[in-house]
């Protein structure tokens, strides 16, 4: 007899891996389906920021800018580990936008929403404040306020591992080939290693992100015509480039905004551009002119100029917007549109757009529209529940990392902050039973060692090196090409 899901989840990105938690949340049953790694595509390249959007108040689009304050809040009280206060800086560029522009934008910003975490912005002289010392000396002004840093990847993950712990299927490295109706239901047709299976659901929803359209036309009797708009968008990282633990807002004269944030200690993180894209999804890589757009901006900026052998590590992501016609990638809007198909065929939900910010919300918004088809689904859930590893008692993230500290006093005080970060309390489960460094075995490098591999491969659903290295850890940036052998040379031995 054939097992029929409710739902049935097309994408392992930050939007899919939401909707699967929240509607598992709810007692649905949720298969998710992702064709590679989870966040393997635009939600591990991101600026890495949880943040309203500061810059889309110049165009008018303040229900965007307000959504995305409330759940910066809301995503803060979820995962204070990996979603952390950063302070942004503002060089005043007066040909630009002027003074009284900016410090308009701010106002609403400071105002557009409830805040319980940040401060509010203000007005900084560069002639008598250290966040000046970097910049070139024609900048003399600027203004200061706050947003948040976020690990892209592990948010995720995070949110994959909510959706298995309320009971739904993750399939990743699965490809959906196609679907098809059968006695009201959908026939779904999936690939894993070489070998097909048929799968069924209720409900269908289409979150593949730049793959949307693509998908779309995988599926039987759909009619929904819709037009969305390729961007790419790429990010450098060059050894830290100014000392100091905040980031820089710089407006460049092509109306584009380019960020500087601290990186893992030792570097800074640089992007990002805007580029229509029409080419292979699968294959997508910064380009020469890019990376020289991007020195050139900082070079502006800064008294430190940099060159593309300054560059250590790059990469890009392709967003999904909806197409507004002749308007520049810049100033498309990044809010979503979710659109749910009841006729002819069994129901079909297709998101298109969004952004890391907003995947909470867009999650819940999505579930919501199931509620005629599941009238016994529970209700709305996510914005009290903390995310997995994030559950700190009294939601207290410095003081849960006090008591961590104290109980594995042999771990030396980075590694032991790594692992608070990313786990959270779950980093007791990584450590179960070691009870000495050499418990943690083999060390390939960076201070990765056998058992934090194990953990990710039987836990978080890596399988491969640049699982590990570069969506679980971050850690790929300090691993040379030896160090990396070792990894897939052990990796082979366990599978």
């Amino acid at each position: 007899m054939k097992t029929i899901q409710d739902v049935f989840v097309i994408g392992g990105g930050i939007n899919g891996t939401a909707i699967a938690a929240d509607a598992a949340g709810r007692g649905l049953s949720v298969t998710l389906c992702e064709k590679n790694d989870l966040a393997s595509g635009t939600s591990s390249a991101s600026t890495k920021l949880i943040h309203g959007g500061l810059r889309y108040l110049e165009f008018y689009e303040f229900n965007l800018v307000r959504k995305a304050l409330q759940e910066r809040e809301i995503l803060m009280r979820r995962a204070p580990n990996i979603i952390t206060p950063l302070e942004f800086v503002l060089p005043h560029e007066p040909h630009l936008r002027p003074a009284w522009m900016i410090r308009m934008g701010l106002f609403l910003y400071d105002h557009l929403s409830k805040r319980n975490f940040l401060d509010k912005s203000k007005t900084i002289n560069f002639e008598t404040d250290i966040r000046g010392v970097a910049l070139n000396s024609q900048f003399k002004t600027g203004f200061s306020y706050y947003d948040c840093f976020t690990d892209d990847a592990r948010l995720v993950l995070l949110n994959a591992l909510s959706a298995k712990e309320h009971g739904a299927n993750i399939l990743t490295r699965t490809k959906f080939i196609s679907a098809t109706q059968e006695n009201n239901y959908w026939k779904i047709q999936v690939k894993n290693s070489n070998e097909e299976t048929i799968l069924y659901a209720k409900i269908l929803i289409n979150v593949a992100g730049p793959w949307v359209k693509e998908t779309q036309n995988n599926i039987e009797n759909n009619n929904l015509d819709f037009k969305i708009k390729l961007d790419k968008g790429s990010h450098i990282v060059i050894p830290k480039l100014y000392a100091g633990e905040f980031a820089y807002f710089l407006q460049h004269k092509d109306n584009r905004i380019i960020f500087t944030i601290p990186y893992l200690k030792d570097f800074t993180l640089i992007g990002t551009t805007d580029i229509s894209y029409s080419q292979n999804l699968d294959k997508v890589k910064i380009e020469d002119e890019e990376k020289i757009y991007l020195c050139n901006i900082i070079n502006h900026y800064f008294k430190k100029n940099i060159q593309l052998n300054d560059i250590i590590w790059s990469y890009s992501g392709v967003r999904c917007l909806q197409d507004n016609q002749n308007i520049a990638p810049s100033k498309t809007t990044r809010d979503y549109k979710i659109v749910l198909q009841t006729e002819s065929s069994p129901p079909l939900l297709t998101v298109i757009g969004g952004k890391l910010t907003t995947h909470r919300t867009l999650a819940e918004t999505a579930v919501n529209k199931l509620k005629p088809f599941f009238p016994k689904m529970s209700s709305t859930w996510t914005s009290k529940k903390a995310l997995p590893g994030c559950d700190f008692p009294n939601s207290n993230f410095e003081k849960f990392c006090q008591v961590f500290y104290s109980h594995f006093p042999w771990l030396n005080q980075n590694l032991a902050h790594r692992y608070a970060i990313n786990y959270g309390t779950r980093a007791f489960d990584l450590l179960k039973d070691v009870k000495t460094l050499s418990d943690l075995g083999e060390e390939f490098a960076a201070g990765l060692f056998q058992k934090e591999v194990e953990f990710l491969m039987e836990h978080e659903w890596a399988q491969t090196c640049d699982d590990i290295l570069w969506r679980r850890t971050k850690l790929g940036i300090f691993f040379n090409d030896h160090d990396k052998e070792k990894l897939i040379n052990f990796l082979k031995t366990i599978r």
